[in-house]
């Protein structure tokens, strides 16, 4: 029996070092409610993030990546219940001295399945490329809002 053949998920001749922004989402495995709860959903509160002791891990792995490198920023981030978006922007030259997105995630993944103690994400990762100005501020609106946006996530389970 042939296994199935799994979808490349980065563009094969881009290097991911390049100068430029980039939209990354990470599921957990299994799309397991781990990280928050979101709560205060209705017609007058707004909802609230509720990081669990796994999110709160999540968060300082991110918090890291703004010290750990110099030609990497997380610009912003969302910590969903069952994966995270976040916006991140590689300032170097390209190359040499500067990580490629793929090891920047890599680390991230590593450092908070270590701290987990299990399995806790789906293999690989989703990226976007971010061409312009215009398609900045629209996944900086799309991370601000996915909160609110919860219940109609493609990513959303009522359990």
């Amino acid at each position: 029996m042939e296994l199935p053949k799994r979808k490349r998920s980065r563009l094969q001749e881009y290097e991911y070092s390049t100068p430029g922004a980039y939209f990354v989402t990470i599921c957990t495995h299994g799309k397991e409610k781990l990280l928050c709860n979101i709560v205060g959903e209705g017609l007058c509160a707004l909802p609230q993030i509720k990081l669990t002791d796994t999110g709160k891990i999540v968060e300082e792995s991110i918090a890291y990546i703004n010290g750990a490198y110099d030609t990497v920023n997380v610009d912003k981030y969302v910590i969903m219940p069952n994966h995270i978006h976040l916006l991140i922007t590689i300032k170097g030259t390209g190359g040499h001295g500067d990580p490629p997105l793929q090891t920047v995630i890599g680390g991230l993944k590593s450092y908070t399945t270590h701290k987990y103690g299990g399995i806790l994400w789906q293999r690989s990762f989703y990226d976007h490329i971010i061409r312009n100005e215009n398609d900045y501020r629209d996944i900086w609106e799309y991370i601000d809002t996915n909160p609110v946006k919860w219940s109609e996530d493609k990513f959303y389970t009522a359990i």
